[in-house]
């Protein structure tokens, strides 16, 4: 197993805090791998392997805990008189397992780690049980740098293996498989079926499943494009793909997508005044693998694609990230964390003078001296334009300190 560091730090740092430690992201993204990793962690520093009850949910060996009232009694008998750290993956499973959590923190001395792939898992119930006591760790595919990494790659013909990158995705399985078109395919359409089938038609009982897929084909083909309900309505009807859709429908559809981690969504922001605008929001994808194997391989707008890698990055380095509303302009990315704000346009090149005029015009109309930058693929190029930064995306992405 190769570690992801980041992500392993973030939970050691809160290990033996009286917080539970949840852990979110899209199927296959590691989350299982990286509990694993923290097992061995644990064994490495002299836990003894009798003080962690490792449970995944997603094997038979479990198939006897239904519900909460099981769980607890499993681990009940589990339970030394020394500390003891439970790990439990894909939780989610269990009838009403958060009931679980809460007694555990208050019968036994427990530090409790769970992992879940969907938003459901927390909550409104699980928020109001466990108010305060819990920290989200989100977890994403692999981040490019990573992906080197996974792949042994050295940093020659880095352009090659960026296009790779934006073709098969960084779901971390890929890495040993990916010379394996057929294989590929076969992985990333069984990964998407699970998602959409398990995730969100089963556990929300979607009837109309034709408008679910058109929705998610939508937001595929329109990655960093102003999305609402009617949008989607209009286009569905004009194309014939389909009779009007309700818009709360739509709505509830895309709510529920978000809750699978399928897509992620970034609001608009008013730069000037602060405010949330209430519509026209962007949407992503959680892959970039996940978006070719809907639209099909052979469909790949590297723009639309590049826009997707450099909004999930920003995510990854714990920035809250919005789009913006400058005026008139629109600008890419608003990035947000307790120390600082970034602004963002990010393009294939600029090489064109109109693209270029364009880009730098969305920044130029924001009036502070919060830092702008323009990422783009070229290579030689001017990187400073009356203070706005121009980044090669690849050097952006591998200098992520």
């Amino acid at each position: 197993m190769i570690q992801r560091d980041n992500y392993l730090k973030k939970i050691i740092d809160y290990k033996d805090t009286e917080f539970i430690k949840v852990i979110t992201g899209v199927r296959r993204s590691g989350k299982s791998t990286l509990l694993r990793m923290f097992k061995d962690y644990l064994l490495q520093n002299k836990v003894k392997e009798e003080n962690i009850i490792y449970i995944n949910f997603e094997s038979a060996l479990y198939d006897d805990i239904k519900n909460y009232k099981d769980l607890y009694q499993y681990v009940q008998t589990k339970m030394k008189k020394s500390k003891v750290y439970l790990l439990l993956d894909e939780v989610q499973i269990v009838e009403s397992w958060e009931k679980a959590i809460n007694s555990f923190k208050v019968d036994f001395d427990i530090d409790i780690y769970i992992t879940g792939s969907n938003a459901y898992l927390l909550s409104s119930e699980l928020s109001t049980l466990l108010s305060g006591r819990y920290i989200e760790i989100k977890m994403y595919p692999l981040s490019f740098k990573e992906y080197l990494v996974f792949n042994n790659y050295d940093k020659n013909n880095l352009e090659d293996k960026f296009n790779e990158y934006l073709k098969y995705g960084g779901l971390p399985a890929i890495t040993s498989i990916k010379n394996n078109d057929d294989l590929v395919l076969t992985y990333l359409n069984d990964i998407y079926n699970t998602i959409v089938k398990k995730d969100i038609i089963d556990r929300n009982k979607i009837q109309n499943t034709a408008l679910l897929e058109n929705i998610i084909k939508y937001l595929s083909n329109n990655i960093g494009s102003p999305i609402s309900s009617s949008k989607i309505s209009d286009y569905l009807n004009s194309n014939k793909i389909m009779e009007k859709s309700n818009h709360q429908t739509i709505d509830n559809y895309l709510n529920m997508l978000e809750k699978s981690f399928i897509v992620y969504k970034a609001d608009r922001t008013d730069i000037k005044s602060k405010a949330l605008l209430k519509t026209l929001g962007k949407y992503y994808i959680s892959d970039t693998g996940i978006r070719n194997i809907i639209l099909g391989f052979r469909n790949i707008d590297e723009g639309h694609l590049l826009k997707n890698v450099v909004y999930l990055e920003l995510l990854r380095r714990g920035y809250r990230v919005n789009i913006g509303k400058s005026n008139e302009y629109e600008v890419d990315f608003i990035a947000e964390n307790p120390n600082c704000i970034k602004y963002y346009q990010v393009t294939k090149s600029l090489v064109n003078d109109n693209v270029k005029q364009r880009e730098l015009r969305s920044l130029e109309s924001i009036d502070d001296n919060y830092e702008k930058i323009i990422l783009t693929m070229d290579k030689s190029i001017n990187n400073d334009y009356n203070g706005i930064k121009v980044i090669n995306i690849i050097d952006w992405l591998l200098n992520d300190k």
